[in-house]
């Protein structure tokens, strides 16, 4: 493979979502040989490479437009979180910050039953828990669709909490979890008030 067809392949994997050590070994290693190259030409895009050689991760993040400077147009999109979807994030990561501090493991695996129980607490109660779970469900995918969680082989309902995770929820964010979580439980109760 040329130099430049290297480094066509990864800007164009990393522009389509996260690249990890563990999911593409050769486009990591790749990536690990050119990376100077690649910050250099997503550059010229108003991107900047983000990358965690610790953890085995790298994405792309719009740069934030320099002052006098006009605007670049977005290209890597912003993508709007509800409260489900969000709340599953903030709880995946405090799990994935509580095996870091209590396993010696490398990879945080949870079943879809672990999530949904996980969720269910932040919801009104409803007699209907098979809509529940499906509302719950959807939540997974998106996360799945999203990068944070992945799905084993041949385990549908097994998944691995992605360490990028970490990037995104940063450890500020996790120190007011607990506020957040307040807020969380609030609109639940304010969701079961309204129902009856």
């Amino acid at each position: 493979m040329t130099d430049s067809s290297a480094l066509s392949i990864v800007v164009v994997s990393l522009m389509k979502g996260i690249a990890d050590r563990e999911g593409d070994p050769h486009l990591w290693q790749s990536l690990m040989g050119i990376q100077a190259r690649v910050r250099d030409y997503v550059a010229c895009l108003g991107l900047d490479l983000i990358l965690d050689e610790a953890e085995g991760f790298a994405y792309l993040r719009q740069r934030p437009a320099e002052e006098g400077a006009p605007e670049v147009p977005r290209l890597v999109p912003r993508r709007q979180l509800g409260y489900q979807a969000s709340l599953m994030l903030a709880l995946l990561r405090k799990k994935l910050a509580e095996f870091d501090a209590t396993s010696g493991e490398a990879r945080l695996i949870l079943r879809r039953d672990d999530i949904v129980e996980m969720m269910r607490v932040f919801f009104a109660e409803t007699a209907n828990q098979v809509r529940l779970s499906s509302r719950i469900e959807a939540d997974i995918n998106r996360v799945v669709d999203m990068g944070f969680l992945r799905r084993l082989r041949g385990a549908d309902d097994r998944f691995e909490v992605r360490r990028i995770l970490k990037a995104f929820v940063d450890a500020q964010w996790l120190a007011d979890f607990d506020r957040r979580l307040a807020a969380y439980r609030s609109h639940a109760s304010s969701e079961q008030a309204a129902a009856e």
